[in-house]
């Protein structure tokens, strides 16, 4: 049988006096410079003397050595716009938007002198503290991190340390100790509940196919996250691809497959390669293969890269995806479980619910249940970005409210300059194309799956894109429109036409070409399509136009009567003026119109000649008075 170290035979740098430092490589860290900055950390610190280690297996043997310090990488930490972040342990600092030019003063004054470098260091927007740690930061300290914790502690490409916190132990318990009904009961009584949008009871799923009489099962991940501005299942994938195996594994063990597929986008190249790394050392290391923990019992993964199509995110169309053909969904029933990949039984989560899965055997049910809400338990990842002051990946219980989401850890909305605005929220998108809009009157709603059901919305992907007064609700859902409707497969002539028609609907409404009857004709197609489309795309394309009609049918009607958009960012309905009381004259909006419009002499107010006017808003843009008024 294979033996796993437990976390008293391998220990972690900084439990023992040893320092270790961690800078963030996620996807967003990375792009950002982080490699360079993990590369400037080991010639500084070789050059100051400082014995480096970099492989985690090398610390055995050396764990009283003062002089050491274990350089390591990790998956996304979370806060992305303040990276790339570089941790120390065990003093607990946290250093921000570090670059390979700071590292020789982090290397001299931190691990030498033991001093704090003040400006790099997150700075309160609100207190204006410097904050020396996570602990000190609202926008973590709010938090609950349960599936991201180790995303922004473990070195992903590291089995080791996957393995000396206690991984692959829960696949071990269920490989050897459980049967495959327990473990199914385990997820029944946990409450666990896809986190892929639909919110479908894992465990049920999973004793549907259980029963299933066959002999061969497949267990696919779904990984083909596409939502805009949803990275969640990505940095899970970047940051512990080892915790989706396991969870693929337990739910192999569950429902009787000894073969899966792991299906990640093709533009998430860095998950792809962290997957097929993670895949290749848990076979090498026996925890996959031919005699999974002894037991006799085989498990094999394939990792396959989708080619981009949204629609590959609904499980029938993936599925034809990784069969080869087009990826076009199919009617059900019969359901995957009965007969999924290529005809057999077949179980599909996605990446987040399956890396909850190991957590789940063990912390045990009752611990799993404590958090979230009775009907939605546990954690949910966010992806929080849009008109907010701190934008990043998020975790919290089911159950806290938008306002504490958006207001706390996000830290509150900001205006076009990025100024914080206490009165600024207009409104959050959940859920991307499929999800709806919550507004203020929603500040206090509690996200879980049930609640944000019963208002129209949904969880969807987790994407939450915040949106201040300057946001026109129109362009938002011709944005999300224009996505779904370039994303239908075209199987099903609802989604293909009605989807299509909606957006030239939404195109007549903010190019100022709509008549009195466009918003009715606009309801009644968008219901249409969400009733008789084939699969979930179809089925969620309306979502974005029917809450925006619902909770801003008011902007919609200055569009179509007025033929003004009330916030001036629909340029064709755009009538620029320039305010005579707040117009300083200073001129640069004359110097900065692209073509001539706008004369004016120095410290006079300006005139736009609308004859001449593009409508470009660059005027707008560059006025430090903020006098541009209608655009």
């Amino acid at each position: 049988m294979c033996q796993l170290k437990s976390t008293a035979e391998i220990t972690f740098a900084g439990r023992d006096g040893l320092r270790k430092i961690v800078i963030c490589t996620g996807t967003g860290c990375i792009a950002n410079g982080a490699m360079d900055v993990f590369a400037a950390f080991a010639s500084a610190m070789k050059a100051a003397g400082i014995d480096v280690v970099d492989q985690f297996e090398a610390l055995e043997g050396i764990r009283e050595a003062k002089s050491t310090v274990y350089l390591s990488k990790s998956g996304c930490q979370g806060f992305c716009q303040m990276g790339p972040l570089v941790s120390i342990e065990p003093e607990g600092i946290l250093y921000t938007r570090v670059k390979a030019a700071d590292v020789k003063d982090i290397v001299a004054k931190t691990l030498l002198q033991g001093e704090v470098i003040d400006a790099l260091l997150y700075v309160d927007p609100v207190t204006k503290k410097h904050c020396r740690s996570q602990k000190e930061i609202t926008f973590y300290k709010r938090q609950h991190r349960l599936v991201l914790k180790q995303c922004g502690e473990l070195n992903p490409e590291n089995i080791a340390e996957y393995r000396a916190i206690g991984g692959y132990a829960a696949a071990e318990k269920a490989y050897t100790r459980m049967t495959p009904e327990i473990i199914c009961k385990n997820m029944i009584d946990a409450g666990l509940r896809g986190r892929g949008g639909g919110g479908f009871p894992t465990g049920k799923k999973w004793e549907v196919c259980r029963v299933q009489k066959n002999d061969k099962k497949y267990i696919i991940c779904n990984g083909d996250e596409g939502d805009p501005g949803a990275f969640m299942d990505r940095s899970v994938m970047e940051g512990n691809p080892h915790s989706v195996i396991e969870g693929m594994m337990i739910a192999a063990r569950a429902i009787g497959a000894d073969e899966g597929y792991v299906y990640v986008r093709a533009e998430y190249p860095l998950a792809v390669k962290r997957v097929r790394k993670a895949c290749a050392d848990a076979l090498k290391a026996g925890i996959l293969g031919d005699n999974v923990f002894g037991t006799g019992l085989k498990m094999r993964l394939h990792v396959m890269e989708g080619a981009g199509a949204f629609v590959c995110g609904e499980e029938t169309a993936l599925m034809a995806s990784i069969e080869g053909d087009r990826g076009m969904p199919r009617p059900k029933p019969p359901f995957p479980a009965q007969a999924g990949l290529w005809g057999k039984p077949t179980v599909i989560n996605n990446v987040e619910t399956l890396a909850t899965v190991p957590l789940i055997l063990g912390m045990g049910v009752e611990a799993f249940r404590a958090l979230g809400t009775a009907s939605s338990p546990g954690t949910k990842t966010f992806a929080l970005t849009g008109h907010v002051a701190n934008t990043g990946l998020i975790e919290v219980p089911f159950g806290a409210t938008l306002r504490e989401i958006v207001m706390e850890i996000g830290g509150g909305i900001t205006d076009k300059k990025g100024r914080i605005d206490p009165e600024g929220f207009k409104a959050v998108q959940i859920g991307g194309p499929s999800g709806g809009c919550l507004t203020k009157e929603h500040l206090d709603l509690k996200m879980d799956f049930d609640s944000l059901r019963s208002i129209g919305a949904m969880v969807g992907s987790g994407g939450l894109v915040c949106m201040n007064k300057s946001t026109c609700m129109v362009a938002v859902a011709k944005y999300f429109m224009q996505f779904t409707q370039k994303e239908s497969c075209g199987k099903c002539v609802l989604c293909r036409e009605g989807t299509k028609q909606m957006l030239y609907l939404l195109e007549d409404i903010v190019e100022g070409r709509a008549t009195g009857d466009t918003l009715a004709v606009l309801e009644e197609l968008a219901t249409v399509v969400q009733r008789g489309s084939l699969c979930g795309l179809g089925k969620t394309a309306p979502n974005p136009v029917l809450s925006t009609l619902k909770y801003f049918k008011d902007e919609y009607m200055a569009h179509v009567i007025d033929k003004r958009c009330p916030t001036g960012e629909c340029r064709k309905l755009a009538k620029p003026a320039i305010s005579a009381d707040k117009c300083k004259g200073c001129t640069l909006c004359g110097k900065k119109c692209p073509v001539h419009a706008i004369t004016g002499e120095v410290k006079k107010t300006h005139v736009i000649d609308e004859a001449l006017c593009i409508k470009c808003g660059v005027c707008a843009q560059v006025c430090k008075f903020d006098a541009v008024t209608g655009v």
